[in-house]
Formats: C-alpha cells, structure tokens, sequence
C-alpha cells in the first residue's frame, strides 16, 4: 500500500486555486440541496419500507427506541429488549453496552413524533449531511484541476455518497448509532483539508462519543495529519495530529475500562479475537511472541479476504493512494481479525462506517491525479477511473437498496408478519410483553417489552411464532416447545392465526425455566447460528 500525502488544501494554494475552490465549494446550491434531498429521501423510504414490511427487528431498532426515548424524558437510556436477553443486572443502560452519549442528540425527534420511526428519519437526516461535506472534500482535491472538471467531481462525489451502498444496506437493517459516524468522519476529515482544527477535535470529540472504538479511528487521523504536515509549517495540523494519536486511543481506553463497566456493563463483553488472546493484554503479548498470529486470524475464514476484496475492488483500489485510508485500517481490523460471523459480510451497518474514509480517499487521489499541470494522458486515466468506480458504486447500489424500492411486495408484511402485526393491536397499553423480535419495535412506544427467548420471563402477554424461526431462537420447533411450555404452566391462548400465537398469563403458577436478570447476573452472548457467515450479501 502506497500512503502518497494530498496536495496542500486551498488555504495554501493561490488566489486563482482559493476562488476555483469557493467556486466548486459554494456553488451550485441547488445540485448540493437535490443530491442532499436525494440521500434523505432514498435511505428513508427504504427504512419506512422495513417499517411496512415488519422486517425490522428489537434487535436493533427497539433496543435504540427505547433507549433514546429514556434520553427523550430525561433519563438514562435504559432498554429492557437488551437488558433481559442478554441478562444485564439491574442498573444496566445502554452506555454499558457501547459508549454512546451522541444518541441523545436524537431525543428532541421523540419531542415531536413519540415513534420508532422517528430514528429511521433521524438517521436518513444523518447520512444527508454527509451530501454537501463531501462536496467540500472534492472541492479541495480538485482545487489544482479545471473548473470544469471540479464541478463534475464534486457533483458525482455528492451522487456516490447519496446512493452509496453501505448507507442502503445500514438504512435497510433499521436504525444504529454508527449513522452519526458517517456526517462526524466526513465532518473531521474536511475541516481538516480546510485547516480548521478546532472543528477536527470536536469532530473527533463526537466520534469518541459515538461508539467506544472509534478511538482508534480518530488516532489514525492524527497519524494521517502528522504525515501530511510533517514537511510544512502547519505547526496546528502537527499539534492536532499528535493530540488525535494519543487522545485517541485514551479516549477508548477509558471507555472501555470505565465508563462501560460504571453502566453495568461487562469488561471484555465484546471480545470477539480468542484465536490471538483471551483479551487486549493478553492478544498483544501472544502477537509480540508469534505475529503470524495476526495473519492466521486474518484469514481463517473465506468470508475474509472476499470482504477485502470487495471493499477495495469497488473502488477501484483507489483508497490505496491516500494516507487518509489509514483511518479505515482499525476498524478494518476489528472485523478481520474477529471470530463473529456477523462481522465478515456487508449484510450489515459496519461498511457505513468505512464509506466516508474510502470515499474521501478515493477522492482526493482523482484529484491529485487531474491536478493542472499532470500530463493529459494522466487526466484521463484519473477520469475514466473515477467514472468506473463511481458506476461500480452506483451499479451496486440497484440490487441492495433502489431496485427493492420499485417492488410493491416488497412493501408488504408476508403472511406471518402480518399475523404478528394483528395480534400486537390485540395488546393493551401499558401490558408487560414478551414480543417476537420481528413486532418488538411495534410495541416500545405503548408497553413493557423484553424479547421472546429461551428464558421465559413471566410476562403478562407472549406473542410469539411456533412455525418460523425468529431471532434468538436456532429453530421453529424450540419457539413451538416454548409455547406448549407456557400452555401447560398458567397461560391461555388468545389469538392464533398463520403460526403466530397470542398467550396470556391467568394466574401465578410458575413456568420452569423462569427467570428476570438480578444483582450478581453474569450477562450472555447470543450463539451465531451455524448459517451465518457462508455468504458476503447475506447476515
């Protein structure tokens, strides 16, 4: 991998380079408001169409409804969804799950549209922001090219992130805290080209809020910022930088060892690397002894090297080229080197993470590239290259997220989702639920939900599925044994129809197996069935 550094912002360049940027940066509003718009309404309508379709599950879009409607009343982010399952001790929120304060930001929408949907239009607003920041970051590479050229980068940069593939697939999955990842990487990396480093720390800030790891991201950036002023003035750009390499990693430290467990949550809960160490510690010593290590868990599995290939292949290996793609290699490596199937494909929202660094690296190499002065053979190679990956990006885009969009059934509940869709209107207000995972999020808003699982809870209502599998449940037959479990410990049967079934609770007999998390619980991981992890485009 070549790390060849930018071309210095326009803040350095002449006055004709600073009034071609303020020309390309500032204008034409209208196609940075369209592409802004464009975003928006595209990842919205594709989360609304999960909506509609009962596709979206608890896990994760009730887990972050419930959290962020705590936020929204002035308390902690609190989900019994994720508390229950994976039996949390009472006083867990979700900070001591993944360390996101930034999720508050969301709480004025609940203020206005009490509904799990309102994160749906949240995150959509999210990734639009991204629109005109990466317009800015093509207007900086492309400060040195002709106007004309300038103007065409900065318009397809706008489209390419608009209908980028990795915000399709995370619209797709329902709502995650990543979604603030994708306007604050392209927020710090363009205040960066920009020479505004008070901006760049509150960015990085924000991002170490956003989730705990992200960290480490942000002390690539400071290593990226040194490399790129270790030859110039720029005694600002070299403080940020040293100051992003090391409070980075600090940052996430402290998250992880403190402020995590101070939540109720598990030091250690996400490690997912056993094949290089039983933790941090104990990874780097084996690596330090054996750093083939590294390489056996890099490749271990097929799913691997085909997520590599696909990241960079579709963008034409073009990141290579920039120091900037120094800030995908952390999060690269945490999905590389795990032992979580969930991590290996691209059926999930962990590329939305990497898409502004690739992008961004992508594009700052064109424009170095399409620089005035490079020889014409040069410019057009850089042309033909950058209209090959975008149209790779927006090719891809048709399967994962437009093409869906056009299908009427693809709007539509299948016949069990609209069972379960039914069965939930049956549910007063107020009940306490055990909910199947698929109508969990229907059902936040209005009562005291946990998930069906393989722990009865002794709930009011279980509504449930005895002939489809559902998450967390490795078969159809162990929901269907739950439910005869129930029948024949205190329940009645309400309402059946297409497999899913509506139980009540009559009396208090105790159902075996019964358990609520309590002080002195140690908190679970789900087991990853045997069918994940065969197939990129698939979780």
């Amino acid at each position: 991998m070549t790390t060849q550094t930018a071309p210095p912002p326009p803040a350095a360049a002449g006055p004709a380079a600073r009034r071609l940027a303020a020309a390309v940066l500032l204008g034409p509003a209208r196609r940075t408001a369209l592409l802004t718009a464009l975003c928006f309404a595209v990842t919205c309508a594709i989360g609304l169409q999960g909506w509609t379709s009962v596709s979206l599950g608890g896990f994760d879009l009730g887990i972050f409804d419930q959290g962020v409607r705590g936020y929204a009343h002035f308390g902690l982010p609190v989900s019994t969804l994720k508390s229950f399952h994976h039996e949390f001790p009472p006083g867990f929120s979700l900070l001591g799950d993944h360390f996101s304060p930034v999720l508050a930001l969301l709480a004025p929408l609940y203020w206005i549209w009490d509904d799990p949907r309102s994160l749906i239009i949240g995150q959509s607003l999210l990734f639009a922001a991204g629109v005109p920041l990466i317009r800015r970051i093509a207007g900086y590479a492309f400060a040195d090219a002709e106007p004309r050229t300038a103007r065409r980068a900065a318009d397809l940069a706008g489209l390419v992130h608009a209908l980028g593939w990795p915000l399709l697939v995370a619209a797709r999955v329902g709502f995650h805290e990543v979604a603030f990842a994708v306007p604050l990487t392209l927020l710090m990396l363009e205040r960066g080209l920009a020479r505004r480093y008070g901006t760049v720390l509150l960015a990085a800030g924000l991002l170490c809020c956003t989730k705990e790891d992200l960290g480490l991201m942000v002390a690539a950036y400071g290593l990226v910022l040194l490399l790129r002023t270790r030859r110039t003035g720029d005694r600002a750009g070299r403080r940020t930088g040293l100051g992003l390499l090391l409070g980075g990693p600090v940052a996430s430290a402290a998250a992880i060892t403190w402020l995590i467990p101070a939540m109720g949550g598990e030091p250690g809960y996400y490690w997912n690397y056993g094949s290089i160490g039983t933790d941090g510690g104990d990874a780097l010593r084996n690596l330090l002894h054996d750093p083939f290590l590294l390489v056996q868990a890099a490749f271990d599995q097929p799913l691997k090297p085909l997520l590599l290939l696909w990241l960079f292949g579709t963008t034409l290996l073009l990141p290579l080229r920039s120091a900037t793609v120094l800030c995908a290699l952390p999060l690269l490596a945490e999905r590389i080197l795990s032992s979580n199937p969930n991590h290996w494909s691209i059926a999930r929202h962990y590329d939305s993470l990497l898409w502004p660094v690739l992008l961004t690296a992508a594009i700052e190499v064109l424009g170095r590239l399409s620089a005035t002065g490079r020889p014409e053979r040069t410019v057009q190679r850089a042309r033909r290259l950058g209209l090959g990956a975008a149209g790779i990006a927006l090719v891809a885009a048709v399967p994962i997220g437009l093409l869906p969009l056009a299908v009427p059934s693809s709007w539509a509940p299948k016949t069990s989702e609209a069972a379960l869709v039914r069965a939930a209107a049956l549910i007063p207000d107020g009940a306490s639920v055990e909910a199947d995972n698929q109508i969990a999020p229907r059902l936040t808003a209005r009562a005291d939900v946990v998930l069906v699982d393989g722990t009865p809870r002794g709930r009011e209502y279980v509504l449930t599925r005895g002939d489809k599998r559902s998450f967390p449940f490795k078969t159809d037959k162990e929901q269907a044994g739950r439910i005869q479990l129930l029948l024949a410990h205190g329940y009645r049967q309400l309402w059946a129809e297409d497999g899913v079934v509506l139980l009540h609770r009559e009396g208090d007999q105790p159902v075996p197996g019964e358990h609520v998390p309590g002080p002195g619980d140690e908190p679970v991981q789900d087991e990853v069935p045997s069918d994940v992890g065969h197939n990129l485009f698939r979780g």
